[in-house]
């Protein structure tokens, strides 16, 4: 099992500016490899693998002790697997018939982060007080935000140092022990039917409140921007500026993902089996209507906590078909259409009157007791869901 421990770093005025010099560094090798497998190709007529690219910059790299020198050689060879990736999934788009989306240069605002295998150019150091600190290479020990203690029997992968806004952080990645089922069980299930109105709304009848952090924030975020676009282009007041906006999204991020972690987390707790929806958000996040409240709302990120804290927990997700879950009475299960307008469920054949997101929550609950294996989904992917670009 894999999972992904995020810590706040607290790094001194020469370390920030060695870490950002750190990150340019390995910006200047991206693009300098991107640029060689498109010069190779055009010479040559043939593609350039990681191997031979290794190559090239591990001698560049010795050529360069002050500049590329302080990189890393297991950070610059993750950075060379980075682009090959990066190939390898334009290559799959491109012959499934997918846009291809052909890797581009990374600019100044695209690129935040660098790659270490663990124990080589960055640890984990602790003082004669138990007090713990993170060590990278040619940058020092940075105090670290140490909230979350790592379990014991858990290794740690990979480190990614990663700059969100102005602050920096450190991502951990450990392979943890399989878990064991839930030895005692609670003897409830519930079924959920995500919406705008109410972040979610389970078959119980309880309704859980979408706060609509961006939204509540949006008179700010727009006042800030408003004031941007006003500026003098290159000027620091500027760079001021958009260092506030960042903050402001960082801050929006931080209060979703910190609410989606406690609903997630009392679900968890208080059910033996959840069932939600198997719905792809396309539809809503392209709607020029309802694409800001979707992705204020978080529908994807409390799908992913729920499935990994699921696995955690060793109880079971099932995804089901939300196929007329809202048209099908909860009652007889007869056929009951009715337009998105309508907010109440009334069935003519058996006089039940019900909250149509009830309903449907319901009727997502009885599916997934009928299939309980059919769909079922454990998380593969990190908890926290961060992209290390």
């Amino acid at each position: 099992m894999l999972r992904t421990y995020k810590y706040l770093l607290r790094p001194k005025d020469e370390q920030t500016k060695q870490l950002d010099f750190l990150v340019c560094q390995s910006r200047l090798v991206y693009n300098l490899a991107l640029e060689q497998r498109i010069t190779t190709y055009r010479e040559t007529g043939k593609g350039i693998g990681y191997t031979a690219q290794w190559s090239h910059f591990r001698d560049m790299r010795r050529d360069h002790p002050d500049t590329l020198g302080q990189i890393n050689a297991s950070s610059l060879q993750h950075l060379l697997r980075r682009l090959d990736k990066s190939f390898a999934a334009f290559f799959r788009r491109l012959k499934e018939g997918e846009k291809p989306g052909y890797p581009r240069f990374k600019s100044q605002n695209r690129f935040h982060s660098i790659e270490y295998t663990y124990g080589d150019g960055c640890k984990l150091r602790q003082n004669e007080h138990g007090r713990l600190s993170f060590y990278v290479q040619n940058v020092g020990e940075m105090r670290m935000c140490y909230h979350r203690a790592i379990p014991t029997d858990a290794e740690i992968k990979h480190a990614v140092v990663k700059r969100v806004a102005d602050r920096w952080y450190v991502c951990l990645m450990l392979e943890l022990p399989d878990p064991a089922k839930r030895q005692i069980l609670t003897g409830q299930q519930a079924g959920i039917d995500i919406g705008l109105k109410s972040l979610a709304t389970l078959s119980s009848g309880e309704l859980i409140e979408n706060p609509r952090w961006l939204r509540e924030n949006l008179a700010n975020l727009r006042r800030i921007q408003r004031h941007a676009s006003r500026q003098s282009r290159e000027s620091g007041r500027l760079r001021k500026t958009y260092r506030q906006i960042a903050r402001l999204h960082e801050r929006v991020a931080n209060q979703r993902s910190d609410y989606l972690h406690k609903v997630s987390a009392r679900l968890v707790a208080e059910n033996d089996l959840i069932a939600i929806e198997n719905i792809k958000l396309r539809f809503m996040n392209r709607n020029k209507h309802l694409s800001l409240s979707s992705h204020d709302a978080g529908f994807g990120l409390l799908r992913q906590m729920l499935e990994y804290k699921a696995e955690e927990a060793g109880i079971q997700v099932v995804a089901v078909n939300p196929s007329n879950t809202t048209q099908t009475c909860s009652g007889c299960g007869r056929l009951v259409p009715k337009s998105l307008s309508v907010r109440v469920h009334v069935c003519p054949g058996c006089d039940l009157i019900l909250d149509r997101d009830i309903n449907a929550a319901r009727n997502i609950l009885a599916l997934a007791l009928t299939n309980p294996l059919g769909r079922s989904r454990q998380a593969v992917t990190c908890p926290v869901g961060e992209s290390v670009a």
